[in-house]
């Protein structure tokens, strides 16, 4: 027994020796405090001093396995199961009285040692999980007060946004009980289906890319076919797929005659689509020069310039999107195809808070590049593509088919019903909707009515100032460095986005400088620049509407406008008995424009020199009607068309016979909700 024990003791202190450069202190005196367990002469029993015994110990987590052999040899090997193991050897001559290590600390001392490790060890964890805790807790309470703010601003904002009363909408001309209801309190509660100009529906059906129609092969004479040799042919088509760095390829005329040079143009030109020829002098020799008929920019762009001649240059396509508005959803498109936004035409613009299908036609896109956006883009779809030779315009759709749901409505079935009667034949007064006029305090037709006073401070004023309403972050950030700094690049820096029209305009500010502010205004788009013009256009036409039926009521009278054959005609007071207010239509304010006679004319003069146009005054609907009446809450559905630029909204605004604004709708929400 006496030698078994120092076997152990030398094991022991070889191991704390090599154990030691792999482990720190704590996990050490417990390694040592279970192997003094493990050894003790009350838990292992030896039959004699010359029993063969093997122990193998892998503590836990332990990277390393240890094992020792005691042998009748007395001698003791330790080794590592790794690759390159050593063995260590401590020999123990027959009949030498070996005394034990130095002394060591008392295995309990240990153990004592051990545990308050342990238990410091457990309540540091303790501590850094109960200071984790206070942290998540702290954040959860920034997080809710961050909530309560946000949701407390957002209802503030919204207090500041515009009303009907504010763009010129006051009057109704039905006589129906009205009752109150949620509109578009869902993105998906307002679909819009435009009507193409041959009365279609558009649609989206077909997300496949149309296959290209192969070009017919050029009817070429032997004699034709002749004038060009092979290696000329090999360069000509070089040249055609843009590896000829010259840029040109020069053909001597072997015979020159006026016919051999004919041939050799007619050839290459229709051989070799794309190249255009001309005939130079060289040396006193006549030479056909080939070139690209893009000239050097074929070369440093080849895939801009290597549109097919069959294939028309306008790319036509159906845009399905979801809660965007055409210009952001244009602006968004042109940003990954790398293209400018002018690039895209579209018949009319859409609402943001809807689901809508539009025709959207874009220059020299192939239908295979917009197709892979469909793989990247949220909320938007692209497809049913064709190709066409035409660009697209503003006002040439047919109108708009509408389906709505107007949720948590108050009024009973009997007043729905005469809501739906009034609508099919009274109808409702034909006014600019408020998405013309922008949601938030600064509406469009004020910056409209600065650049027509030529008070291009105000417009920059108006366009980048802070203003209050529900705008997203990096812009507020803009306007509010633009407050303090008046910096354009300093303002610049805070938008993420720079297509914008903010963006825009303060591009152009940098570049131009703040003392040429028309030329920076310019760098808008042209569409948002009219925008600008048409909103002012449609605010005086609302309030002349709105003057012209508290004047004179639901009747034609002397004075009023018809269109007879496509244009304005004033009626006398034989022919308005004749008419009834259906008939009777108001202009958009312009140059040129013939005005109604009575006192109700246009409230400010104004010289605009663009396409002016008469519109209705009232425009009745065709409508079907669905109400829900299952569940705790009633909904109703309306599905109904309109012609183009006749805005849903109002129709809606006719039957509920209250406030369609952004403003009314949120506070009629929030109130329902609470």
């Amino acid at each position: 027994m006496k030698h078994v024990c120092v076997c152990f003791a030398a094991v022991r202190l070889v191991f704390t020796h090599t154990h030691s450069k792999i482990r720190s202190r704590a996990q050490n005196l417990l390694f040592l405090k279970r192997f003094d367990e493990f050894c003790s002469f009350r838990s292992v029993l030896f039959c004699s001093h010359s029993v063969l015994k093997r122990i193998s110990f892998c503590p836990k987590r332990s990277i390393r396995r240890f094992s020792f052999t005691v042998t009748h040899s007395s001698k003791i090997s330790v080794s590592m199961d790794e690759p390159e193991s050593t063995l260590v050897s401590v020999p123990v001559l027959p009949g030498e009285k070996r005394p034990f290590p130095e002394a060591e600390p008392d295995p309990a001392a240990k153990r004592v040692r051990v545990e308050e490790e342990e238990e410091e060890s457990r309540g540091r964890e303790d501590e850094e999980s109960r200071g984790r805790e206070d942290e998540e807790e702290h954040q959860d309470e920034e997080e809710e007060a961050c909530d309560e703010e946000e949701e407390e601003s957002f209802a503030d904002m919204m207090k500041h946004g515009l009303s009907e009363a504010d763009v010129g909408i006051h009057k109704f001309i039905s006589e129906h009980t009205g009752f109150s209801g949620i509109l578009k309190e869902r993105y998906s509660d307002f679909v819009v289906h435009e009507i193409s100009r041959d009365g279609k529906m558009v649609r989206l059906d077909d997300l496949c890319v149309p296959a290209d129609v192969e070009e017919p092969s050029p009817d070429l004479s032997s004699a034709e076919c002749q004038t060009l040799t092979e290696e000329q042919k090999q360069k000509l088509t070089e040249l055609q797929l843009f590896k000829n760095k010259e840029g040109t390829v020069a053909i001597e005329v072997q015979e020159d005659s006026k016919e051999k040079r004919t041939l050799l143009h007619r050839a290459v030109k229709l051989l070799f689509p794309g190249l255009e020829t001309k005939t130079e002098d060289r040396e006193g020799k006549k030479f056909i020069v080939a070139y690209h008929a893009a000239g050097q920019r074929a070369l440093a762009a080849p895939r801009k310039h290597s549109w097919p001649k069959n294939r028309g240059s306008f790319c036509h396509f159906v845009l399905y999107k979801e809660n965007k508005d055409t210009m952001e959803a244009i602006n968004l498109l042109s940003k990954f195809l790398r293209v400018r936004p002018n690039m895209f035409s579209y018949m009319g613009t859409k609402d943001k808070r809807a689901i809508t299908v539009q025709e959207i036609a874009v220059l020299k896109i192939s239908a295979e590049r917009l197709s892979h956006l469909n793989k990247c883009l949220m909320n938007l779809k692209l497809g049913n593509f064709s190709y066409k030779k035409h660009p697209l315009k503003l006002g040439e759709l047919q109108g708009n088919h509408f389906t709505v749901v107007l949720r948590n409505i108050s009024g009973s079935l009997e007043q729905v019903e005469q809501a739906m009667t009034s609508l099919r034949e009274t109808g409702f007064i034909n006014y600019y909707g408020m998405q013309r006029f922008g949601t938030t305090a600064v509406p469009t037709h004020r910056v409209g009515r600065a650049i027509l006073q030529n008070n291009w401070k105000e417009v920059m004023d108006l366009i980048l100032k802070p203003r209050p309403g529900a705008e997203k972050g990096y812009l507020v950030k803009c306007r509010q460095e633009w407050a303090l700094t008046h910096d354009p690049e300093a303002a610049l820096k805070k938008l993420p986005v720079k297509r914008c029209v903010e963006g825009q305009f303060l591009r152009g500010l940098v570049k131009y400088g703040k003392n040429n502010i028309v030329t920076a205004f310019g760098l808008i788009p042209r569409n948002n620049r009219l925008m600008y013009i048409h909103s002012y256009q449609s605010y005086v036409w609302n309030s002349m509407v709105s003057k012209r039926v508290e004047a004179y009521g639901l009747r034609a009278v002397e004075g009023d406008l018809v269109l007879r054959g496509g244009s304005a005609h004033v009626l006398s007071a034989d022919e308005a008995e004749k008419h009834s207010i259906h008939d009777v239509v108001m202009p958009l304010p312009g140059f040129d424009v013939i005005y109604p006679t009575h006192s109700v004319s246009v409230i400010e003069l104004i010289d605009l020199t663009l396409t002016i146009s008469s519109r209705c005054v009232c425009v009745c609907v065709c409508v079907c009607v669905c109400v829900s009446t299952e569940g705790k809450y009633r909904a109703l559905k309306m599905e109904f068309s309109l012609p183009s630029s006749t805005y849903a909204t109002m129709a809606v605004r006719e039957v509920l016979k209250m406030d369609t604004s952004i403003k009314s709708q949120t506070q009629l929400n929030t109130s329902w909700l609470n």
